[in-house]
């Protein structure tokens, strides 16, 4: 008679709630991400970008992520039309500030596709460019409030940044006009670094992009252990570096034009464990960083209603606690990294 094996599984439901920090907000684990909805790389439609945040919200999704420079205010235009008609108090709506979209804004950037015309942004951490930025951000957005407001990416003008921006958001913060102050990075030391500097009681979450993914950790060194100390929370996003792990041929994904051979490496040792335990590379991707404690949601971009349900798939898809303990061994993980757990 054969002997039953239990195999520990990890997997996570897109609709659980999680606290955000010290901001008594809750967000649900999966979060969307509206740049892909703004046009980055290729253009979407209206219909197309208003049925992909309806697929989310019935999926469970109710956190969603946009900033006034995606698509040069194109992405909260549409996630206002989208979430205007929902309870507001059901749902966590973030964007950004540190840029200005205005006529003859010259900090354009390539990567969107057919932008507005006669528009672009323009970099200014000053106090009264963040509340203007606040204001316009909910004019297109069509509604009274936003719950996070992400200082984005502090480091083009740091001491601005630490001295006017986040002391603006703070009061903000203080007097209920939002609920959370965030830092949006790409790079975590930067990150570590504002922490460090604000005056107390600082920011209550980071959206750190692509530092804390199968191919990049260095969020690990210090950022996310000081997170942890502090009780900030950390949104993970960029876990699919561009979509390199969905393209297993050429490891080109959008953004890149060539990839050092030692990510290429990197990605294939991902993907011949994932063919031995049976898990599609993005399930791994988008489930890894819940392994850490400060990490509550994980944010993905979508540009379709199917792409935001197979994002849901994966984040429920089972993974064998085994999975990791052999990306630790091929030295894709380091040994001290974290992992789901059942």
């Amino acid at each position: 008679m054969g002997t039953l094996s239990i195999v520990p599984t990890s997997s996570f439901r897109p609709d659980d709630r999680m606290p955000l920090g010290r901001s008594g907000l809750t967000v649900s684990r999966l979060g969307l991400g509206l740049a892909s909805l703004g046009g980055m790389f290729e253009p979407v439609a209206d219909d197309v970008a208003i049925a992909t945040i309806d697929r989310a919200w019935d999926l469970g999704v109710r956190l969603f992520d946009t900033a006034p420079v995606y698509g040069y205010g194109r992405s909260e235009t549409r996630a206002g039309a989208a979430l205007r008609g929902r309870p507001r108090s059901a749902f966590a709506l973030c964007t950004k500030v540190g840029r200005l979209i205005e006529p003859g804004g010259t900090d354009t950037q390539p990567i969107w596709a057919d932008p507005p015309a006669g528009v672009g942004p323009r970099l200014d951490y000053r106090r009264g460019a963040v509340l203007r930025s606040l204001e316009d951000s909910l004019a297109r957005l069509g509604l009274d409030r936003v719950d996070v407001l992400h200082i984005h990416d502090p480091d083009l003008d740091y001491t601005t940044a630490l001295l006017e921006t986040y002391p603006a958001l703070a009061e903000l913060r203080a007097a209920g006009v939002i609920e959370a102050v965030s830092l949006g990075v790409n790079h975590a030391e930067v990150a570590a670094r504002f922490l460090r500097d604000a005056p107390a009681p600082g920011p209550d979450c980071v959206l750190l992009a692509g530092r804390y993914t199968l191919l990049d950790q260095t969020g690990l060194d210090d950022l996310l252990p000081l997170c942890a100390e502090r009780g900030v929370t950390v949104m993970a996003a960029g876990v699919f570096q561009a979509g390199l792990l969905a393209e297993p041929r050429t490891g080109k994904a959008y953004g890149y034009d060539t990839v050092p051979a030692a990510v290429l490496q990197r990605i294939h040792a991902v993907r011949a464990a994932c063919r031995r335990f049976d898990v599609p590379p993005l399930a791994a991707a988008i489930q890894f960083p819940f392994g850490h404690p400060a990490v509550t949601s994980v944010v993905v971009g979508a540009r379709t209603p199917d792409e935001i349900a197979q994002n849901a798939d994966h984040l429920a898809h089972p993974i064998p606690v085994a999975l990791w303990t052999h990306l630790k061994d091929a030295g894709v993980l380091p040994v001290t990294a974290p992992v789901p757990v059942p």
